[in-house]
């Protein structure tokens, strides 16, 4: 169903988007079931810039479409692409994140050295921020880049970096001690063939996405590897994924949208006695259900993505309301599709199947549930006390 494209978050450009881009995703995606998923990934990222998809994920004068990143039209790419290949939304989505950092704070000379690659599919990014030692406590990550004459030297560990091993490059976040916690934080881009840096272990997770964890030993970087201004990493870090968090809650719309796609039909086509599963109370109050969380999770998708485009404000506490809901909300949608395909839903090679397992990591990553919870009531209690 299209339409929420109806509401007023959208303007002309993005229903035209999502016109185009279901008809392309109908003819050139399939559901990955192969073993080589880093051969995958890398296919997909051509073919995604082939078809111009990855030029939403940069600014227009570096390859993008738009003068500045569209969160809408990010969050409308993710949703589709996550209704027809959950790898093909992972592809795009790491393109946009891996690069993001570079289009909000990057030198003239680092932004035209990387932005048009990313745009055309020619360069694979990725987004290096979690250290094995503080997982979602970035402001303790022990990683250091000290200085080294006229550049850096970097030692350290990051994990679960997505396209950790296929990555070009990285935008890698260490501690450079300008003072305590968070104000001690850069950002560097760091090329995959740099020395010193080693895959140190390939991570295999329930839904097959390439992840690494990364080792660096007294990585030598120049000093143009800088990022913005040193010190200023976790802002940026957190700036990046401001933009695309509400992002995140788009890709779980996508899924659950496609799981209620699927159990409706198989509600309808199930013999249930006389009847059909459809005429089933149960299932009648599941389906409503189902209907309730994905219609509640595009409101609140789409009303943080139009704030942060048209009104230009930050929109942490509503990109917190957004993952927060969509990727819960998604798990139960997604659950109760399996329930109603009974045991073929739990059957490899069934969609419910790996809608199942691809759901899971995104209450986990760019912020756990726990995280934007904490960033909900925060906000809510500083609104209180002014």
């Amino acid at each position: 169903m299209t339409d929420f494209l109806d509401w007023p978050f959208f303007d002309g450009s993005h229903r035209a988007l999502a016109e185009r881009l279901e008809a392309w995703c109908a003819a050139e995606l399939g559901d990955y079931h192969g073993d080589d998923v880093d051969a995958a990934c890398r296919a997909l990222v051509a073919t995604l810039g082939q078809g111009g998809w990855l030029r939403y994920c940069v600014p227009a004068a570096y390859g993008g479409v738009h003068e500045r990143l569209d969160v809408r039209s990010l969050a409308l790419i993710r949703e589709t692409l996550a209704r027809h290949s959950g790898l093909a939304d992972f592809a795009f989505a790491m393109q946009g994140l891996g690069s993001g950092t570079i289009s909000l704070f990057g030198s003239e000379a680092q932004k035209r050295a990387f932005l048009p690659a990313v745009a055309a599919g020619e360069k694979i990014a990725a987004f290096a921020l979690t250290d094995p030692g503080s997982g979602s406590d970035v402001a303790n990550m022990e990683t250091s880049a000290v200085r080294d004459g006229a550049g850096w030297r970097v030692n350290g560990a990051k994990t679960y970096i997505s396209n950790g091993g296929i990555a070009d490059y990285y935008v890698l976040f260490a501690r450079t001690g300008e003072a305590p916690g968070a104000k001690g934080i850069s950002a560097f881009l760091v090329e995959a063939d740099a020395a010193g840096l080693e895959i140190a272990e390939r991570i295999r997770v329930i839904a097959p996405h390439p992840l690494a964890t990364l080792r660096f030993t007294d990585m030598a970087l120049p000093g143009e590897a800088l990022i913005g201004e040193a010190g200023r990493g976790f802002a940026q870090a957190m700036a990046t994924l401001d933009v695309f968090r509400t992002t995140v809650g788009a890709a779980a719309l996508g899924f659950a949208r496609r799981a209620l796609d699927e159990a409706t039909r198989r509600a309808l086509a199930r013999k249930l006695g006389s009847g059909t599963l459809a005429d089933n109370a149960i299932t009648q109050s599941k389906l409503a259900e189902m209907v309730l969380d994905v219609e509640t999770s595009a409101l609140l998708v789409y009303r943080a993505a139009w704030l942060r485009d048209v009104r230009g404000q930050r929109n942490s506490r509503e990109a917190a309301l957004a993952k927060l809901h969509a990727t819960d909300s998604a798990q139960s949608v997604i659950d109760k599709a399996v329930q109603m395909f009974g045991g073929l839903g739990v059957t490899h090679g069934c969609i419910v199947e790996s809608l199942y397992r691809e759901i899971r990591a995104l209450r986990i990553y760019e912020g756990a549930s726990e995280v934007q919870k904490v960033v909900i009531a925060r906000a809510h209690l500083e609104g209180y006390r002014r």
